[in-house]
């Protein structure tokens, strides 16, 4: 896990739906398992969980790396929500805070909030900022009102059927590393033949194939798992490595799939 990228962990555990006990018994067992980089939003309801995992661990604020994101709602006030969110999680800075969305149909547009998000970075409430779901004219908006150097990453859905090379490509020559959620495309993995035939020339999972194909693109990933045994093969996937012929064939995987695409989103590259 001590790989990383614009100073993020390579890989982390997604947090949606981890709520309530269940989520929070998830939480520690994925800590247990050497989960250090973990992904929430204000939107998650899953603050408090990352929050009382940490605690609960016993090890040190710096050991962990904590991501979460300004909702929609909350661009108008961008510092005030992110102290709130700190507090509840009872920490005292963020590793990384992005905007999670872009406000549907650019009311308000970028420039009118991504100023605000780098401020609360000056002001220490968190270490790095970038944006989520940005495409390449959101995230060249954002540069232009920031500067280059300033996002650490943006994080979109990306999987082997959704691989989003333009995106991504556009972002690494400004220096932007990609974040990919949904990394084993929710879990639809079954119905790609390729995947699994590479999966067993490897001894491994097709999860852990598809995760190993996007560390290998350059992306940090965060997979969401409950199940130990689960946290445990996604963390493997970092020592996975897949030769030309692998990535070629995975890279004729993209079909465009999209599964996070609301009406109010942006017009996706």
């Amino acid at each position: 896990m001590s790989a990383e990228r614009n100073g993020i962990p390579v890989i982390g555990l997604g947090t949606f739906g981890l709520t309530g006990e269940p989520g929070l018994n998830a939480l520690e067992s994925a800590v247990r398992s050497g989960y250090r980089h973990i992904d929430t939003a204000q939107s998650y309801g899953t603050e408090e969980n990352v929050g009382r995992a940490i605690a609960a661990s016993g090890e040190p604020r710096d050991a962990f790396f904590v991501t979460t994101k300004i909702t929609q709602a909350n661009l108008g006030r961008i510092e005030d929500s992110l102290y709130e969110s700190l507090t509840i999680m009872g920490l005292a800075y963020a590793d990384l805070v992005l905007i999670h969305w872009p406000a549907p149909d650019d009311a308000p547009p970028v420039k009118a909030y991504i100023g605000d998000l780098a401020r609360a970075q000056d002001r220490g409430l968190t270490r790095s900022i970038g944006v989520s779901n940005f495409t390449r004219r959101l995230v060249d908006e954002a540069v232009s009102e920031l500067g280059d150097g300033r996002l650490a990453t943006n994080q979109v859905e990306r999987h082997v059927f959704l691989q989003n090379h333009l995106l991504s490509d556009h972002c690494r020559d400004l220096g932007i590393a990609i974040t990919a959620y949904m990394p084993i495309a929710g879990g639809r993995l079954q119905d790609a033949p390729e995947l699994n035939r590479t999966a067993a020339r490897h001894g491994a999972l097709p999860s852990q194939v598809a995760l190993a194909y996007l560390l290998a693109l350059g992306s940090i990933v965060i997979p969401k798992s409950a199940d130990p045994q689960r946290q445990v093969a996604n963390l493997a996937a970092t020592e996975i490595r897949l030769d030309d012929e692998d990535m070629a064939a995975l890279r004729e995987l993209d079909r465009g799939e999209r599964h996070i695409a609301p009406a109010w989103g942006p017009d996706w590259d």
